[in-house]
């Protein structure tokens, strides 16, 4: 541990619950995710080196490099809390352990952005874009878009089996690995699950809310909060008690992130979001924000919701009627109410749990922090 990490004390562990407790929560956040970081991006060119270098895939390797560290490592840290629930103390292999879940969240992402043809992604153009540049800037033969996306798609699978590899090779210890594997299988799984999910919804139609929400739970809420507090809470040989708080508060946390997402996606601010105001809406996705209006809106707004939606293209003119009709069903205050709802229970769930204070005020930071993004 270095000397920085070792000056905040024991990360969340060693935190009051007071306004110097959120500054250095802030700091172990900070740092807990510059090392993150580090750990991703040391480990993706080494395996760019060992694996792609020698058959002359400079461009993909670079490529990888670039994105895999680009994230708010969300996912990563909630599984690290997952582990200091257990009372264990700050670890490094179990951090790298949870880093490893950004290569998961990348093979997810690259493949997405391919799926509903993202133009970009984190603050630059898609991967599958930047690709079919490159195949064009050096002549080659054949269709560049086909070639982007192929290429892409091969990138995704490296991640994903990067992921498990980075995981196994940790240095958590065997028995840890062996309570965390049936939770890895079963996010993987979930995830892929919900993704075909999404894509089997007919574009020319708005799913139920329902609907939305099992699909949403799978492909996003679950994998990105729920799963990975549980990866890490069986990699620390927590009771089942503490593992069912974490899984109900992970569902919970993991809705309201969706939720939140999902505003974000039809009036977020590309500053925030690293994609453009509204993209939702001309990619046609059916969110839950979207099934909520489609619930509240008056008859003909529900009507033109419905026609706009059956439009092969969406733009700048129906992304607007699109935003007017949200606003107006009340869909954006709904959405609202159900995030408060569904934080306001997670934190009742942790205050009655049996976790250490200092762990459960980082779990309610955390909740704040991914449902408090603002639009």
């Amino acid at each position: 541990m270095n000397a920085e990490r070792a000056a905040i004390a024991a990360g969340p562990c060693g935190l009051s619950t007071g306004d110097d407790g959120s500054t250095r929560f802030a700091q172990w956040l900070a740092q807990t995710q510059r090392s993150i970081r580090d750990h991703v991006d040391g480990f993706v060119r080494a395996r760019c080196v060992a694996e792609l270098d020698p058959a002359g895939c400079w461009l993909p390797g670079q490529l990888m490099v670039d994105f895999a560290a680009g994230g708010k490592c969300v996912r990563s840290v909630f599984g690290y809390l997952g582990w200091l629930c257990g009372g264990v103390g700050e670890s490094e292999p179990a951090l790298r352990a949870a880093a490893s879940l950004e290569l998961l969240h990348a093979f997810a992402l690259v493949q997405d952005d391919v799926m509903d043809e993202s133009r970009v992604r984190r603050g630059r153009q898609s991967a599958h874009l930047r690709l079919a540049a490159w195949h064009t800037e050096q002549g080659l033969s054949g269709s560049a878009a086909r070639f982007g996306e192929s290429a892409a798609i091969l990138i995704a699978d490296l991640y994903l089996v990067w992921a498990e590899r980075m995981l196994r090779e940790s240095g958590v210890g065997a028995s840890a690995l062996d309570r965390a594997w049936p939770r890895y299988d079963a996010m993987r799984s979930e995830l892929a699950v919900g993704q075909l999910a999404d894509i089997s919804n007919d574009a020319n139609r708005v799913p139920t809310l329902n609907a939305v929400m099992d699909i949403a739970r799978r492909k996003s809420g679950n994998y990105t909060v729920r799963r990975p507090l549980e990866l890490g809470a069986a990699m620390a040989d927590c009771d089942d008690t503490v593992l069912d708080v974490l899984g109900e508060y992970g569902e919970l946390i993991g809705e309201a992130f969706q939720l939140r997402d999902d505003l974000l996606g039809v009036f977020g601010d590309p500053s925030t979001t690293g994609k453009p105001s509204g993209d939702d809406v001309r990619e046609r996705k059916a969110t839950t924000v979207v099934a909520l209006a489609d619930q509240l809106a008056e008859p003909s707004d529900r009507a033109r919701l419905r026609d706009l939606w059956r439009e092969k293209r969406i733009d700048e003119q129906g992304v607007a009627l699109a935003q007017a009709v949200i606003v107006d069903s009340g869909a954006g205050e709904r959405a609202e109410q159900m995030i408060h709802d569904r934080v306001e229970h997670a934190r009742q769930l942790v205050d009655r749990a049996d976790l250490a204070p200092s762990a459960a005020d980082a779990l309610h930071r955390m909740a704040l922090l991914c449902t408090r993004r603002t639009y």
